[in-house]
């Protein structure tokens, strides 16, 4: 066994979090996983993991060995990177993550462009709005709408993300078009549970910030799933325009306040900041950045409301 597929094996054990999650990722068995990191104890001389039923800690050892491995091996792929990027296709897997909504909604017209310019480049998606661990599962980039606190990830913008407070028309034809936030007290929300807080922050033309606090007639996890019951009438909701722009634009849904400023997120690509970044993966995150950009086609709802 080489010395690279040793450290190879250390760094993603390492990354991953046990021996049983790099071999999967590693594609090997858990045994030959087990045995290369004996034989690089074993040549180094030293104990790198300290190894339990329930846990993996490194040694002071193995922390200095990781930290010059994981530079080792992002230069190997860097120096490799340089001589066969010039006369070789994109090519291999891109395992992504990604908010169900944006990645059904927008992701999926995008990288089935990007993969029918690029036949060789391989996916491996994970649509799901939980928070992934991009390292311990072995993720090579994700989609984040978020305010980003991980020091550990770069982040690159791919767009702002714009929130829109609408309704149907029929709703506001019963229950009264507001002309500021005061007036919705009395309405019912259509509430997204994975949003941070329960209140809607928004900031009024004079640069002032606000906070409403509305009763929830029906709460989800889903956007899609409120952006259908905001169409059928059953209240008011507070979602990106990413999710509502085409039942805006189809007159289903109807904005009101546009002259405030509500939510305001933005849409990440992320990958850690401690491993070489692929040529295939930086040609994705290249064409989804010029793709989507700082004026998404997707506000252009908001341009005739």
């Amino acid at each position: 066994m080489s010395q690279i597929d040793e450290m190879r094996s250390f760094v993603r054990v390492v990354e991953a979090g046990s021996i049983t999650a790099a071999a999967a990722q590693l594609d090997v068995a858990k045994s030959a996983v087990s045995r290369r990191l004996s034989d690089l104890e074993e040549r180094l001389g030293a104990k790198l993991l300290v190894r339990s039923t329930r846990r993996m800690s490194l040694t002071d050892a193995g922390r200095a060995y990781f930290d010059r491995a994981v530079r080792i091996l992002g230069d190997i792929a860097e120096a490799d990177a340089e001589v066969t990027g010039a006369s070789r296709k994109l090519a291999g897997k891109i395992r992504l993550a990604a908010p169900l909504s944006f990645g059904l909604l927008h992701l999926s017209p995008a990288i089935t462009e990007f993969a029918c310019s690029h036949r060789d480049v391989e996916f491996d998606l994970d649509l799901n709005d939980r928070p992934v661990d991009l390292v311990g599962e072995g993720f090579d980039v994700a989609v984040r709408i978020a305010e980003l606190d991980d020091s550990s990830l770069v982040a690159r913008r791919l767009s702002p993300i714009r929130h829109v407070l609408c309704a149907s028309p029929m709703y506001w034809d019963e229950h009264g078009r507001p002309d500021e936030p005061a007036q919705l007290v009395d309405h019912m929300a259509l509430r997204y549970t994975n949003a941070p807080t329960l209140g809607w922050t928004y900031t009024r033309p004079d640069g002032t910030n606000g906070e409403i606090r509305l009763q929830s007639h029906l709460l989800a996890n889903n956007g899609d799933f409120l952006c259908q019951a905001g169409i059928a009438g059953l209240g008011i909701l507070l979602q990106p325009s990413f999710i509502v722009h085409r039942a805006i634009e189809a007159g289903k849904l109807e904005p009101v306040l546009t002259d405030y400023r509500w939510r305001e997120l933005t849409a990440y690509a992320v990958y850690p900041a401690n491993r070489f970044l692929p040529a295939r993966v930086r040609a994705l995150i290249d064409f989804l950045t010029a793709r989507f950009g700082d004026d998404p086609y997707w506000d252009n709802c908001l341009l005739t409301t």
